[in-house]
């Protein structure tokens, strides 16, 4: 079976006058080729696509890696890309500028020479922007096991639990249904650390009348989920629920109207415009959101300085927020496909103003 994401690179390389490219990166390699091991290189030229890794994974790598050549490469696995791209008479080879040390370049170079090495920025980066229908339903069961998690942790809320303790509670749940891993550190900010957007768990303990924020995700198959609620315990003071509602107001108008064609500039306004209208602009300062994928940041981006075309296949966040230091903050956020006629959502907690 041809293997859609190579053919793709092929074209892409092509467009460059590219005969060959090299690829370091961890996320690429398994994108391109399958492969879960934790050391290898793929590289791909006209005709062949070529799986290279050592002697620990020379089982595993055949078994994942279905229509690409493994070869255990020499001591220096630059002999072994050389050796491959004289027997082609390759005379030049892109390589991932973005994931290759200025020093590893230096030795690549030297080890490849007379083959010339051209730096290439973003090209498989480019083809992961678009998901097909199999990454889309590991997304999906990624966002079913957020969406579980928080109702999970909604029955351990309490005046005197640590934020940390919380944050280990959701970690063990989401690894017992299957998760590798969380997709990144995950947020609990409670209280005046809420209004920290990045508030990552602390051992400061949940008291009464406060709002808590939550950010997290599931690394489940490869691929990420992304999911903020905020929640309060007992009654905050008015302003609080204020901006709850504010920003909840400024998510689901995002949701309602952002549709293919948009730039992340003009998706971004959808949110941003109504948290600038109730007077706290300032005080929303980061990207309406982002594209997610098999890593939590992705492409497009969601940003007043942002000019990618959002394009159906895409999967983006929508998480706009308000921050009053000293006082606490609200973030929302929602994981979404963008489709031919709008977008999917992929997560369902509830967003009503819940009390615990």
């Amino acid at each position: 079976m041809e293997n859609k994401r190579v053919i793709k690179l092929r074209q892409a390389l092509a467009d460059r006058k590219l005969r060959a490219m090299l690829v370091v990166s961890p996320i690429n390699r398994r994108y391109l080729s399958g492969f879960t091991g934790s050391a290898g290189y793929v590289l791909i030229t006209e005709n062949d696509s070529y799986l290279l890794t050592d002697f620990r994974y020379m089982t595993q790598a055949p078994e994942q890696a279905k229509g690409f050549k493994v070869v255990e490469h020499a001591s220096n696995v630059m002999d072994t890309v050389k050796e491959i791209l004289d027997g082609q008479q390759i005379r030049e080879v892109g390589f991932e500028q973005d994931n290759v040390t200025f020093g590893t370049y230096q030795s690549y170079k030297e080890r490849l020479a007379p083959i010339d090495m051209v730096p290439v920025s973003g090209i498989v980066e480019q083809i992961r922007m678009f998901k097909d229908d199999e990454e889309l339903a590991v997304m999906q069961r990624a966002a079913d096991l957020a969406d579980a998690t928080f109702e999970h942790i909604l029955g351990f809320i309490k005046p005197g639990v640590t934020e940390r303790e919380l944050d280990l509670e959701m970690e063990f749940f989401m690894r017992k249904q299957g998760a590798t891993s969380s997709s990144f550190d995950t947020i609990v900010a409670s209280g005046e650390r809420s209004a920290m957007p990045h508030g990552v768990a602390s051992s400061k303990k949940v008291q009464a009348n406060e709002l808590i924020t939550f950010d997290f995700g599931a690394l489940l198959d490869g691929y990420c989920s992304d999911l903020t609620r905020t929640v309060a315990t007992g009654n905050p003071v008015p302003q609080l629920r204020e901006i709850y509602d504010i920003v909840l107001e400024a998510q689901l108008h995002t949701l309602e109207h952002i549709k293919p064609g948009m730039t992340g500039r003009e998706a971004d306004a959808l949110a941003r415009d109504i948290i600038t209208r109730h007077g706290y602009g300032e005080q929303f300062g980061h990207s309406t959101g982002h594209g997610l994928g098999m890593e939590v940041h992705e492409s497009p981006r969601l940003s007043k300085l942002s000019d990618d075309i959002l394009k159906p296949g895409m999967v983006v966040t929508v998480e706009p927020g308000i921050y009053l230091p000293g006082l606490g903050g609200v973030r929302i956020e929602d994981d979404i496909v963008i489709t031919e006629s709008g977008i999917t959502v992929l997560t369902h907690s509830s967003k009503q103003f819940t009390v615990v």
